[in-house]
């Protein structure tokens, strides 16, 4: 990678190579230490020098899941405290971040990475699938759509408050 494009690297976008790196390395692991983030960001050297930036936007940031101060990417998820993990559709995330970026834009990555992107959106599609799939609680949406399909909302309504003074 030139000298020009490892200058123009956004942290951001250097702190989500680091854990898309880590989560497709290790893909039995569900989340990762801060220190794990910061050492694969150094390992990288995806900057001539590890910026002080990529540690405070492992911390907060990036974290879809904290207040925005000022970052207000969702790059990360907070699974517990010192842990992180991607972010992936699906997670929760504090309303100061609505709409804000989840994975670098593909003409930011540098050489090499792109298929970073690619393989985030196959592993978010899987995971966000076997969340579904493996919740029991959401398993049941809607099986209870029937036992008043007959019955008009207006008139289930008017029925119960039959008798209230």
């Amino acid at each position: 990678m030139s000298t020009a494009l490892k200058a123009q690297l956004k942290v951001a976008d250097e702190v989500w190579i680091a854990a898309a790196l880590l989560q497709r390395e290790s893909p039995e692991k569900q989340d990762f230490t801060i220190e794990e983030i910061v050492e694969q960001a150094r390992r990288e050297h995806l900057h001539k020098i590890l910026r002080p930036g990529v540690y405070v936007h492992i911390v907060q940031h990036c974290v879809a899941n904290r207040p925005a101060n000022p970052g207000r990417y969702r790059m990360l998820f907070e699974t517990s405290s010192g842990r992180r993990r991607l972010f992936r559709e699906g997670d929760g995330y504090h309303p100061s971040r609505q709409g804000a970026k989840t994975t670098p834009d593909i003409e930011d990555m540098p050489d090499g990475y792109s298929d970073l992107l690619m393989w985030y959106r196959d592993w978010s599609e899987k995971e966000v699938g076997d969340v579904l799939k493996n919740d029991s609680l959401l398993q049941s949406l809607g099986s209870g759509k029937k036992l008043w399909a007959d019955e008009n909302a207006d008139e289930y309504v008017r029925r119960l408050r039959e008798g209230w003074e």
